[in-house]
């Protein structure tokens, strides 16, 4: 009897490529994504297909597909264990019928990520934009690194300096550091927003090199020092865990500890999305925790430079910027030293004594505080918004967002997806 086989288009990541900065399951909508201490894999019993994962991936590791029957599709335990992407198998001769193709990415770009789950489930990824704005300058990608036709490249380390006064607990070992890398004569163009990944030395448990470890770019796109070759990254050293046992970061440590003259192994530049609008009068708000404020230094200094230069006229920067207490924020002194008809500042502080038992205050609630400023921005095609920092933080800034325009009488669900689709509301959140 001719029975067809049940095929699918399983959806696999390249660990080769995968650089582990964790986009695609901060931005899968249905908990398809996962991850251990080495891989990232995707489970074929829950993912739909949606394409949401795809082009906000900096790598394109995400974007791999083997055809094959249903019921050989591999395992998470399998895919956990690989080191690189096996080889397509054949379909066996009882296949009849063509497998479903897979949207494409272009065709998914422009629409809110789909997703089989409850409706009443409001889901913060599914607003960020997964395309830049229209005026954004072009962005190279996977210059070096695996599978580019360069090797990962040595950087030299011109500068290294603590940007935090103490870090958690009071204890002055976590700390924040501000890293200068400098290419010398090889060309490494980058944009504010974009990363790169850092390859720690040495060998992990299991006897295998380390992963490349990702870190967003604090310096604008003519350096950190302007005319040079070089650019900076903000990196906070890891010394624990997310449930506070002690560890010990292999990159963090790594980075935070170099010294001028040592050499880095770095590849990249990653991201195409997460970039500032260029066009005149456009307005850009940035919301960000710890050294989710890198992108925002990049992006704020390429401004001051501009306006130094009197060739941009720039609209409104506002910053909200969170840490727990004054002195676990990033360039608190540089901060202060902004003028104020630049930027507009509001610091969140979550430790802080309080009198009278006030509680916390998050970056979220001074997004309330200022919702009269900020609900105009949200229908104004010329604003552009970014979040950067811990995973936690999205949901609350997102509700956030939406609170704000349905407290001007704006319908949250056109004002977002609007926003999404024309690359106006930016989530990297890790």
């Amino acid at each position: 009897m001719d029975m067809a086989v049940s095929v699918i288009k399983q959806h696999l990541i390249d660990p080769e490529i995968c650089i582990r900065c964790n986009t695609c399951e901060a931005t899968c909508p249905v908990g398809a994504i996962t991850h251990d201490s080495r891989n990232y894999v995707v489970d074929a019993e829950k993912c739909n297909l949606c394409m949401a994962c795809v082009p906000p991936c900096p790598t394109g590791s995400i974007d791999n597909w083997r055809t094959m029957p249903k019921a050989e599709a591999y395992s998470l335990d399998e895919q956990l264990g690989w080191d690189v992407l096996p080889e397509e198998k054949p379909l066996p001769a009882s296949v009849r019928a063509d497998p479903a193709e897979a949207p494409s990415a272009d065709e998914e770009a422009l629409r809110p990520a789909k997703g089989e789950r409850d409706e009443a489930v409001f889901v913060a990824s599914s607003y960020g934009a997964t395309l830049p704005p229209w005026s954004a300058a072009h962005a190279y990608t996977n210059l070096y690194g695996p599978k580019s036709a360069q090797k990962a490249l040595a950087a030299t380390v011109v500068g290294n300096h603590r940007v935090t006064e103490v870090g958690a607990h009071g204890q002055p070992d976590y700390d924040t550091h501000h890293v200068v890398l400098d290419f010398g004569s090889l060309p490494f163009p980058v944009l504010e927003g974009q990363s790169i990944g850092i390859l720690p030395p040495g060998v992990d448990a299991n006897g295998r090199p380390h992963h490349a470890r990702q870190y967003s770019i604090a310096s604008p796109r003519n350096g950190e020092r302007a005319g040079y070759n070089n650019l900076s990254l903000t990196v906070k050293r890891v010394l624990e865990d997310h449930d506070g046992k002690p560890v010990r970061g292999v990159a963090s440590n790594y980075v935070c500890d170099l010294k001028v003259g040592d050499t880095v192994q770095v590849i990249g530049p990653f991201g195409s999305s997460f970039l500032m609008p260029n066009h005149p009068k456009s307005h850009i708000v940035m919301i960000c925790t710890g050294t989710g404020s890198a992108p925002m230094r990049a992006m704020t200094e390429w401004r001051r430079r501009l306006r130094q230069s009197g060739k941009f006229e720039g609209g409104k920067l506002m910053l909200f910027f969170g840490a727990r207490t004054q002195e676990e924020l990033p360039y608190f002194g540089p901060l202060q030293s902004l003028p104020k008809d630049f930027i507009d500042i509001n610091l969140a502080f979550s430790r802080m004594n309080r009198p009278g038992g006030q509680p916390k205050t998050y970056v979220q609630d001074l997004m309330r505080q200022r919702a009269a400023d900020l609900a105009p921005l949200l229908n104004d095609p010329d604003a552009f918004f970014y979040v950067c920092g811990l995973k936690a933080m999205e949901e609350g800034v997102v509700l956030a967002l939406a609170d704000i325009a349905r407290g001007a009488g704006l319908d949250w669900d056109l004002v977002g997806s609007a926003m999404k689709a024309h690359g106006r509301l930016h989530l990297e959140t890790y």
